[in-house]
């Protein structure tokens, strides 16, 4: 695992919910950093959220403080108060202005920090910092998570970079529900970072779907070092995009309850927006989803969702491909069901959707839906 220079980590257990367990977790910036940050668009924000958007403003970034447990949403200004608390007191342990700290936050929502249990740790959470524990604080962040999710990439001039995610459920576009962080040694302008972490996002975490919930938390920061200069701009990209996408891709597989990762790509729409609209709709639907799942070939489910969007086209006209193979055509099965059921078996799968609309595309990831899905969160408090 390749690690940016510049960075360390940290996580303890303060028994925000559990006690036997990781759930707040740290990472300093030795140098001057600079950040950039999206944000969930629900309306309602938690304070973290509404935090992290002021301090992300900060021309220096320092450190990321993350718990997990409690969400600190809908708790109105004793929440605020107890984040502004948090930051001030790490800020004082770490030497730095609390405007240079950007917190986040994963739980439960509505219910309040647990400040008794977590300020005494602090020193603690500080003194353990450490290069090596980017995988202790990974798992600090995660909630339903089954798996902690970490990418890294190296560049051929040697600039580096780290992902690291959580995120399994309330996960759809517009910043799907999760935290995100990306960590690279590289020196970049801020305004830079800015525009390539949008443009990421657009193309991975926005590009996913789980159960189209949208969390109140949703937070991703990139973060650089300032330590290597960049010779090879459009290789650094490639890798920061590579990042995210892989990252996009862990939250999928890692979906509640999932057993299949599925791949739904539009084709031959009129706008880019129609051809994202028709992904989406069969992307979230919990027919399509449960059909799969069940590994059931019921493709008029895939036919009855598209038109769910209202938008105009011609059912004989659309041609469904299931991991390559022809599937429906002229309303028509190509292939006997045994086979198309043999291909819903599978662990990963690719559904391409062809319309004669126009030329854009449009690709989203999704998983399917099971029984476990329900069971995690009817007991999601428990």
């Amino acid at each position: 695992m390749y690690v940016p220079e510049g960075f360390l980590f940290s996580a303890i257990s303060c028994g925000i919910r559990k006690r036997d367990r990781l759930d707040l977790g740290l990472i300093y910036c030795k140098t001057k950093g600079i950040a950039s940050g999206v944000f969930t668009k629900n309306t309602v924000k938690a304070a973290p959220v509404i935090i992290g958007k002021k301090h992300i403003k900060n021309l220096i970034s320092r450190a990321i403080l993350v718990n997990s447990g409690i969400a600190n949403a809908c708790t109105g200004e004793e929440g605020l108060s107890r984040a502004e608390k948090l930051i001030e007191e790490c800020a004082k342990l770490l030497n730095i202005q609390p405007e240079e700290l950007l917190p986040a936050s994963t739980g439960v929502i509505g219910e309040q920090l647990p400040l008794e249990r977590i300020l005494p740790k602090l020193p603690e959470l500080v003194k353990g910092l450490s290069e090596t524990k980017y995988d202790l604080f990974a798992q600090a962040i995660m909630t339903t998570d089954t798996f902690p999710k970490i990418v890294s990439k190296k560049t051929e001039e040697g600039i580096t970079l780290l992902g690291i995610a959580k995120g399994a459920g309330m996960i759809a576009p517009h910043m799907a529900t999760m935290l995100a962080f990306v960590l690279t040694d590289a020196t970049i302008k801020k305004e830079d970072l800015k525009s390539l972490l949008d443009k990421a996002v657009e193309k991975s975490f926005n590009c996913i779907t789980i159960d189209g919930d949208t969390s109140t938390n949703d937070t991703l920061y990139a973060m650089a070092s300032g330590i290597k200069n960049i010779e090879r701009w459009e290789e650094f990209v490639q890798a920061f995009m590579k990042i995210t996408k892989e990252l996009a891709y862990l939250i999928v597989k890692d979906g509640e309850g999932a057993s299949k990762v599925i791949r739904i790509i539009v084709k031959g729409a009129k706008t880019k927006e129609e051809a994202k609209r028709f992904a989406k709709a069969v992307a979230e639907s919990p027919l399509v989803k449960t059909a799969i799942y069940g590994a059931d070939p019921n493709w008029g489910r895939i036919f009855a969702t598209l038109g769910k969007t209202e938008i105009a086209f011609d059912p004989s006209e659309i041609e469904l491909y299931l991991n390559g193979l022809p599937w429906i055509k002229n309303l028509e099965p190509q292939n006997e069901e045994k086979t198309i059921k043999e291909q819903l078996t599978k662990r990963e799968i690719e559904l391409v959707i062809k319309l004669k609309s126009g030329k854009q595309s449009f690709e989203m990831w999704t998983c399917d839906l099971t029984e476990e899905y329900i069971k995690i969160n009817a007991s999601y408090r428990s």
